[in-house]
């Protein structure tokens, strides 16, 4: 007799991990939004951020002790040095400061920034032309250009400053030519040539 055919059943295909994982991670989503919202009476913590350090000027510091004090502010330039200055009417206290004037660079005393006699005097001209080296106080803060560049550029800030101060200085500072943008800078070096304007030598063989 012949055999009857006998159906073979099918066995359910195996679930693969992703499909696995995918499932749970459904499952979990449900749960989730089912779940009825808990009120704990919890208010979100707020970071409070650290409080940044104020960092106290110079010119802070002098207002601290001694109270508010006005000045007069201006820009000098010269070459590629910038000076901003801060001009105080604010006499000397001190004795030993009466051949030197009250100036500050960068936070040093102007004799100590510059080294040179020369420079020194460059930047005290304005105030002996006013014949007042002792009355007022300056505060600088300067960059760029050399040491005889940022000289000039001080001296010519100090003037403008003085110039705030007391619209009757321009007259003496002016004539002595410190009102005066010195604009002369440095010509740059041109293509086959030694320096901006100096040739190589010439040789006719």
């Amino acid at each position: 007799m012949p055999k009857k055919a006998v159906k073979k059943e099918k066995k359910p295909a195996a679930k693969t991990p992703r499909a696995r994982v995918r499932k749970h991670v459904v499952a979990k989503e449900e749960i989730k939004n089912e779940a009825p919202a808990l009120d704990l009476g919890l208010e979100p913590e707020i970071k409070k951020e650290p409080a940044v350090s104020e960092q106290i000027s110079e010119e802070q510091k002098i207002a601290d002790a001694t109270g508010p004090q006005r000045f007069y502010e201006s820009v000098g330039r010269r070459k590629s040095a910038i000076a901003r200055v801060r001009v105080f009417t604010k006499k000397s206290t001190d004795p030993s400061s009466e051949e030197k004037a009250l100036i500050t660079v960068n936070g040093k005393p102007y004799y100590e920034y510059f080294k040179d006699v020369y420079l020194h005097n460059v930047i005290e001209s304005p105030l002996r032309k006013l014949k007042s080296l002792n009355r007022f106080k300056a505060v600088v803060k300067i960059n760029g250009g050399g040491l005889a560049g940022q000289a000039d550029a001080i001296k010519y800030g100090i003037s403008k400053a003085l110039v705030l101060f007391d619209a009757n200085f321009s007259k003496k500072l002016k004539k002595a030519g410190f009102l005066t943008r010195d604009a002369r800078v440095k010509e740059r070096r041109k293509y086959g040539l030694k320096k901006a304007r100096k040739s190589p030598q010439w040789s006719k063989r």
